[in-house]
């Protein structure tokens, strides 16, 4: 594109896609500065929903009936009420304490500035602030030292694990301490951040914790708690807790389960949904039953659904003109998503900006650096307010407020700092209340003409927390407005323009619809806030992508998008696949599955052989390929003659680096007679025994191509985290023996130690012997979904997508295993890459 120059501007605006990938230019031979995309990290590690259907799980379906599996699914439903039920309690432990400490910190400043009203002592109230302020930060910046994975709102992390990512640390105990407590501690110092964010993610942990009852943090709390030992089961719980922790934050029960819908899982079904659902109502009716008793003694009174809310959105008593909204305000509103994309937009690009200057220069530096920055944050935000309170803030008659809100019962959100008695400060109590506020600013509107000034202050102070700062700034902004040609009730523009801002910057359509309408408890916003954030999200993605995702994007997380672009289906599977493959055999001497499981990152290995005489022990009368049918070896795609192929495009590039696995050793292989049988040589092929690998000793340095890429008749799937099980626990035979003299596991001896299985630098080498044969059929997955080299990447994709997969082998027309796709080789930035290979090569 013409746009993406070197400009700021430019590179704000173009969109990522749109310029080549350093992987792209590597292959070409080009080269990029230090402002590079960051590509997606190969370091994850995908999570698998796909069940491994081996015999000890079958063991398992064959002694399950109707009644276990009823007893199962009651189990279930209990749990989903009690991640609901326990992260109410959570939002009203932090709401509890947020306010206590408020109470706290402006009960004693408050009577300061009362003091110094009159003495002139203002910088000594300033000293106390500051003193609350930078110690309830220091705090919290501590706590996120303890634990890195906790800082920030935590949706972009659990959003990528919802996708099917698992993030280290993410949902463990210890993290949602050091969250819990640094939400509050932030919320309490002044920051202009929210509990919202932070109650998501506090949620996502409960429900992938509590199933479990078994911690790392506290390693001795565990309980023999028999269910619920997969990754299937915990990523159904953490959308429960997700979805919890959006209805506990905003009151939206239905809202929170499109959330987790929407933002986040991979895999849906009915069942999960009402599951959900049933979640989201229990934390939101036990955070309001809770609120309500506390705060109105009113025992069994629901009054307080949410952590946020934004008041009651209505015309005032007896003004039969007065109107929400009518469709003349529908031009409007769609300027005003437009706005509200465009302001996204940019509020985007300079978050992103920020972060990855502090990716690059803050973070790598000594941790005390990362206190000093949140210390001096909070130090300018304090120090700002203050000012703002005592030079721009207007003294106004509270008389005036109420009657202009309707009611009394935000008397404690009023602060009169700097002001006589009857009057009240309009910018403190903006800034004083950071949620308190809200409910009030659409219906009372007097705000001074000098907030316009600070909203850009507002708007760099929220790209800390982009929750509710960003409320705030469009709140102040259009409550202002009190008729357009109409008499529209205002709060109906504060509302529309919240959105369209939240809208540009989130990119959520469905879910944030249903929250807002939620949080106001009034439906007939539902059309204008559709058409807003619908508008929003247009505009704004015209220039790049929503905040989470660009979170994501620096932290280089393979996320999967909801489809594939139209284009992408020029490609096929075996143009993605991944050739070289690390591979066991059925049956394999110990020392060689502790030398590839040392040597290598793989999570996953295929049982392959080489041989058809060899499988009649563990093939159990199942026939892989016909042996009538004759296939001619031009007509049956071979890893070799992939390679090949590969080698020879990859030789018309500048880049020499790409050429040295062609020009090693190219071995011709004579064509196949007409009529000849390629499965025939297949079976009569000597049997060759996997060889041992070294650290020093790599077969690409011994092995023809040929060798390197052989036939491969494809069996089943096994995991690293079976096969160091299986080495663990001494499951192996030897050589003089029967494999049927190999000690059996069952489904509860593989599963004991999730999620945290051991790793092979645990295994003590001197208790094995390295002759011992190890028989991985039992343990393997003899069925996973596979794909035909010739898929188009459009069904490759959903198939992966949707059914969670972790790994995709990709399979010829005689059962031979080609190829291996995982979640890297379907991301965006590979996709575009190997597509643009494609136009190269054609």
């Amino acid at each position: 594109m013409a746009c993406c120059g070197n400009c700021f501007c430019c590179q704000c605006c173009c969109r990522e896609g749109d310029t080549r990938t350093p992987e792209e230019l590597t292959i070409l031979g080009e080269i990029r500065d230090e402002e590079d995309e960051i590509l997606p990290r190969k370091d994850y590690e995908s999570l698998d929903y796909d069940r491994c259907i081996n015999e000890p799980y079958v063991e398992v379906l064959e002694g399950m009936d109707n009644k276990k599996a009823k007893k199962y699914e009651a189990v279930r439903w209990m749990m989903m009420f009690a991640i609901g039920v326990t992260v109410g309690l959570v939002g009203l432990f932090v709401d509890f304490f947020v306010h206590l400490f408020t109470k706290i910190k402006f009960t004693l400043v408050g009577d300061s500035i009362e003091k110094c009203t009159d003495k002139g002592c203002f910088p000594l109230s300033l000293l106390e602030l500051l003193a609350f302020n930078m110690t309830f930060v220091f705090i919290a910046s501590v706590l996120i030292l303890i634990e890195p994975v906790a800082a920030g709102s935590g949706i972009p992390e659990i959003k990528s694990y919802l996708n099917g990512v698992k993030i280290p640390g993410i949902v463990r105990l210890r993290t949602f301490f050091c969250k819990a407590a640094g939400v509050l501690f932030s919320v309490a110092g002044g920051l202009f951040v929210g509990k919202e964010g932070p109650m998501i993610h506090s949620g996502a942990i409960v429900g992938a914790g509590l199933p479990q009852f078994q911690s790392i943090t506290f390693k001795r709390v565990k309980f023999d708690f028999p269910y619920f030992r997969s990754d299937r089961d915990k990523r159904d719980f953490v959308s429960a807790g997700t979805a919890a922790g959006v209805a506990a934050a905003f009151g939206a029960p239905i809202g929170g389960m499109l959330f987790s819908l929407e933002e986040g899982s991979s895999f849906w079904n009915q069942a999960l949904t009402w599951k959900v659902l049933f979640c989201s109502m229990s934390a939101t009716f036990t955070l309001n039953f809770f609120r309500s008793g506390i705060n109105f003694n009113k025992w069994g009174s629901f009054q307080l659904p949410g952590l946020l809310n934004f008041g009651e959105f209505k015309c005032p008593d007896g003004d039969k003109n007065c109107h929400l909204w009518t469709a003349v305000d529908l031009a409007f509103f769609v300027l005003m998503g437009v706005v509200g994309g465009l302001l996204g937009a940019l509020f985007n690009c300079m978050n992103k900006g920020l972060a990855k200057y502090r990716i690059r220069h803050i973070h790598p530096k000594a941790k005390f650096i990362r206190v000093l920055e949140s210390l001096l944050v909070s130090l300018v935000t304090t120090v700002v307010i203050f000012a703002a309170s005592m030079l721009l803030g207007e003294c106004r008659d509270l008389s005036v407020f109420f009657q202009r809100s309707g009611s009394e019962d935000i008397n404690s959100t009023i602060r009169q700092f700097f002001c006589t008695n009857k009057t009240y400060n309009d910018m403190a109590t903006l800034f004083f209340n950071p949620q308190e506020a809200l409910k009030s600013l659409h219906s009372s509107h007097t705000l001074s003409p000098s907030t316009p000034p600070l909203l850009f202050f507002t708007f760099l102070s929220s790209h800390i927390d982009y929750t509710l700062g960003l409320i705030l700034v469009l709140n102040v902004c259009l409550s202002s407005f009190r008729k357009l040609g109409m008499d529209i009730y205002s709060g109906t523009f504060a509302l529309i323009g919240s959105a369209a801002f939240l809208g540009g910057v989130v990119r959520m359509t469905i879910s944030l619809t249903v929250i807002l309408i939620e949080s106001t408890n009034e439906i007939a916003y539902g059309l204008p806030i559709m058409i807003t954030l619908m508008v929003a999200k247009w505009t704004g993605d015209f220039f790049n992508k929503g905040i989470y995702d660009i979170h994501i994007q620096l932290r280089g997380v393979p996320l999967l998008e909801w489809e594939t672009e139209v284009e992408m289906d020029k490609l096929t599977a075996s143009d993605i696949m991944e050739p070289n493959l690390t591979y066991v055999y059925p049956h394999t001497r110990v020392q060689s599955l502790v030398s590839i499981l040392r040597t290598t990152v793989y999570h996953a290995f295929p049982v392959v052989t080489e041989n058809r005489q060899n499988e009649q022990d563990f093939m159990k009368g199942n026939i892989l390929v016909s042996n009538n049918v004759r296939f001619k070896k031009s007509s049956v795609m071979s890893r070799a003659g992939e390679q090949r192929r590969r080698c020879q495009s990859m030789k018309s590039y500048p880049s020499s680096e790409l050429r040295n696995v062609c020009d090693e050793q190219n071995t011709v292989v004579e064509p196949a007679e007409e009529g000849e049988d390629l499965l025939q040589q297949m079976l009569e092929r000597r049997y060759a025994p996997y060889p041992n690998l070294y650290p020093d000793q790599s077969p690409s340095e011994e092995w023809t191509m040929e060798e390197r890429f052989r036939p491969l008749t494809f069996h089943g799937l096994i995991l690293r985290s079976q096969l160091v099980n299986l080495l663990i626990r001494g499951v192996c035979y030897a050589e003089n023996q029967s494999s049927a003299t190999q000690p059996r596991l069952s489904y509860a001896e593989m599963t004991e130690d999730y999620p945290r299985y051991p790793d092979i630098h645990d295994l003590d080498l001197a208790l094995l012997n390295p002759r011992m044969i190890v028989d991985a059929t039992p343990y393997m997955n003899p069925c996973p979904y596979t794909v035909s080299p010739n898929t188009r990447i459009s069904q490759v994709f959903n198939l992966f997508r949707t059914m969670g997969l972790r790994h995709l082998p990709v399979t010829n027309a005689v059962g031979e295993i080609v190829g291996i796709i995982t979640r890297h080789n379907l991301t965006h930035e590979f996709l575009v890459a190997k597509l643009r290979q494609h136009y190269i090569t054609i």
